[in-house]
């Protein structure tokens, strides 16, 4: 629900390659999803795997419902190339 102020959040995304960053200004009330929506992102590096249950706000994950605040920045994580578990494994040897 808009009350006719504006919010200035960040929406970020990077693929292994490239990385971009876009500044908007959004009604209150706004969401994740349509700050990323908005942003255009998705569609300049549409290289980056987009899945809407991967999203955060300064690397704590969100929903793409959750309500934004000024200053957020909001990321779109891309899939992990190795399993935590098995990274672990092989440092240990």
């Amino acid at each position: 629900m808009s009350t006719g102020k504006t919010i200035t959040v960040e929406v970020v995304c990077a693929t292994a390659d490239r990385q971009r960053l876009h500044r908007l200004t959004l009604p209150t009330g706004s969401t994740v999803i349509q700050a990323v929506e908005q942003s255009g992102i998705l569609q300049e590096m549409p290289e980056a795997e987009f899945d809407p249950s991967h999203l955060g706000i300064f690397s704590r994950r969100v929903a793409p419902d959750d309500a934004l605040h000024d200053g957020d920045r909001v990321e779109i994580y891309r899939p992990l190339t190795l399993d935590p578990k098995d990274a672990r494994r092989r440092r240990a040897g």
